[in-house]
């Protein structure tokens, strides 16, 4: 069993298997937050993570077409895309506390555990309920573009930090909300439940990227905003996609200051 928070982190970064690495995830978030794990940063971020043998891994370009979540199949194939999401967001919520909170104050890593805790809890919430629609999570494709984000960025603090919670998490704060509306439409509400509880524990996660960021940037003395968009030209591939949700990225503290002026037309 790990005993400091290094090996923690690699310990859930390399398993495997899906239910397993949720349940450890959140069991190594309480012990740190139990003061049972030392603040030791003594293993080396593995490369990539343990992955399962399914689901598939395609490149974006060749995944299938979903559709508006009408049908069940369609609502299926959203519940497993927004699960590959939240079972990669776990091992990127590691990988930032292993590889960066040792150079970072405590409260750094507290934050992160923290948001590992919540990205399994939500992967729980989703592997469950495409459970009870009959399927699960493995069954349909995925594509590999979260992790090779967190590969681009495995040098530079500041660069994950722009591009992980600041442009990939805060495009789900854009899109959420119309996807709750689309599947309360078409009578799901318990699954429009759960991308509501992860929509608000979306925008806190955000605004601990860009917490960070702004200090990492007032500890250098460099100017946020322009910081911000020289390392999402330079390290993040495509462009930023409108329209944006301002009122929850303001709330997250991400201002249109630090985006509009990089989206595509």
């Amino acid at each position: 069993m790990a005993d400091t928070i290094g090996a923690a982190a690699v310990e859930v970064l390399l398993t495997a298997d899906p239910a397993e690495k949720a349940r450890l995830s959140r069991h190594n978030a309480a012990r740190w937050c139990a003061g049972e794990l030392a603040a030791v940063y003594d293993a080396a971020m593995p490369d990539r993570p343990a992955r399962p043998p399914h689901p598939e891994l395609l490149p974006p370009s060749r995944m299938p077409k979903r559709g508006r979540a009408g049908s069940e199949r369609s609502r299926i194939a959203l519940l497993h895309a927004l699960a590959h999401i939240e079972f990669n967001a776990i091992d990127l919520a590691w990988d930032a506390a292993g590889r960066f909170g040792g150079a970072m104050p405590r409260a750094f890593t507290d934050d992160w555990v923290a948001v590992a805790d919540d990205e399994a809890r939500h992967f729980g919430l989703l592997a469950d309920r495409l459970s009870e629609l009959g399927a699960g999570y493995g069954d349909l494709p995925a594509h590999d573009g979260l992790w090779e984000a967190a590969m681009a960025t495995a040098d530079d603090l500041l660069a994950r930090l722009a591009v992980v919670p600041q442009v990939l998490e805060a495009r789900g704060l854009d899109v959420t909300p119309a996807t709750e509306s689309r599947l309360r439409a078409a009578g799901d509400d318990l699954s429009a439940d759960i991308l509501n509880v992860i929509y608000h524990d979306e925008i806190v996660h955000v605004s601990i990227g860009n917490r960070w960021f702004r200090h990492v940037c007032d500890e250098l003395r460099i100017e946020p905003v322009q910081t911000f968009q020289s390392l999402v030209g330079s390290r993040f591939k495509g462009a930023l996609k409108r329209p944006f949700n301002d009122s929850a990225r303001i709330e997250a503290g991400l201002t249109p200051a630090f985006y509009d002026s990089l989206a595509s037309a």
